[in-house]
């Protein structure tokens, strides 16, 4: 069993080794905007998996998923030899690169943040001119004239003592 902490080095700096490839190395247009999020390491640092995001050209172009997947498994082979060359580890581990969805899990958590405000806010609109259904101050001070009369609440239970 390999330890926790040497997993996690190893899969830092294949994260490291394969994003300054992509970044600097290999000439794929297709890999001009993917951006290495996370990279994991199984324990017998065998295999390794790469999490990706890919970006638009600009603000309004959609990311093209499809081809940049494709050009990541074109260049699997090229960047699992950077990563054996730049580890030194005894098997270089499989690379298999996943497309990150935590950008997407956060956009549609914002968007489910944005709904709940706006239902608050309408929920506070409405509030803001409402009355309450029963008395202004539901706890009620218990009435004076009960507490004097002890003897009244034995006849009530009907021991008749």
């Amino acid at each position: 069993m390999v330890d926790p902490a040497r997993a996690r080095k190893l899969a830092k700096r294949i994260g490291t080794i394969v994003a300054t490839a992509i970044d600097h190395e290999i000439k794929d247009p297709r890999l001009a905007y993917v951006t290495v999020t996370d990279t994991k390491v199984t324990n017998d640092l065998h295999d390794a998996t790469v999490y990706y995001t890919v970006m638009g050209a600009d603000l309004d172009t959609p990311p093209d998923l499809e081809s940049a997947a494709a050009g990541l498994e074109k260049a699997k082979g090229v960047l699992r030899s950077k990563v054996g060359a730049g580890t030194g580890v005894r098997f270089t581990p499989t690379l298999t690169f996943v497309a990150d969805t935590v950008p997407d899990t956060a956009r549609h958590m914002e968007e489910l943040l944005a709904r709940t405000r706006a239902a608050d806010d309408a929920v506070a609109r409405a509030a803001a001119g409402a009355a309450h259904a029963g008395d202004a101050d539901p706890y009620k001070a218990p009435r004076d004239d009960q507490d004097d009369e002890g003897d009244d609440a034995s006849d009530a239970l009907g021991d008749g003592r």
